[in-house]
C-alpha cells in the first residue's frame, strides 16, 4: 500500500503563502497520480488540483488557479502545493491523495490512498 503524510500546514494571514509537502513511503509514488483535496468544518470535501505521474500535467480547481501551484519530486517521493495569495476561505484541512489508474481528477472517490491532513489556518 501506499502510505501518504502531509506537513507545512499552520496559520497564516490573508495574503501569505504556505508550502504544504506530501511524502510518500512507497516506490509505488512514482506510478500515482496526485491529487489535493480540502475539507472546511461542516463542508463537503472539494478539489484542489492534481498532478500526473510524470509532473507534467496538472489540474486546478477555479477556486485556486492563478494562487495555488503543484509540483512533484518522484526522486524524493514528494509532491507539493505551494499556496500563494491565501485567503479566509481557504482555512481547510488539506489532504493528500493517490492513486495508480485515476483519470477523473477532481473526483476523490477515484483516489485509492490517502494521508492524515494538515490544517491550514488563514486568518484575515
Amino acid at each position: 500500500q501506499v502510505q501518504l503524510v502531509e506537513s507545512g500546514g499552520g496559520l497564516v494571514q490573508a495574503g501569505g503563502s504556505l508550502r504544504l509537502s506530501c511524502a510518500a513511503s512507497t516506490w509505488m509514488f512514482s506510478r500515482c497520480a496526485m491529487g489535493w483535496f480540502r475539507q472546511a468544518p461542516g463542508k463537503e470535501r472539494e478539489f484542489v488540483g492534481a498532478i500526473n505521474r510524470s509532473g507534467g500535467s496538472t489540474y486546478y480547481a477555479d477556486s485556486v488557479k492563478g494562487r495555488f501551484s503543484l509540483s512533484r519530486d518522484n526522486a524524493k517521493n514528494t509532491v507539493f502545493l505551494q499556496m500563494n495569495s491565501l485567503k479566509p476561505e481557504d482555512t481547510a484541512v488539506y489532504y493528500c491523495a493517490a492513486d495508480l489508474y485515476v483519470l477523473e481528477y477532481p473526483d476523490a472517490s477515484k483516489y485509492e490512498y490517502w494521508g492524515q491532513g494538515t490544517q491550514v489556518t488563514v486568518s484575515s
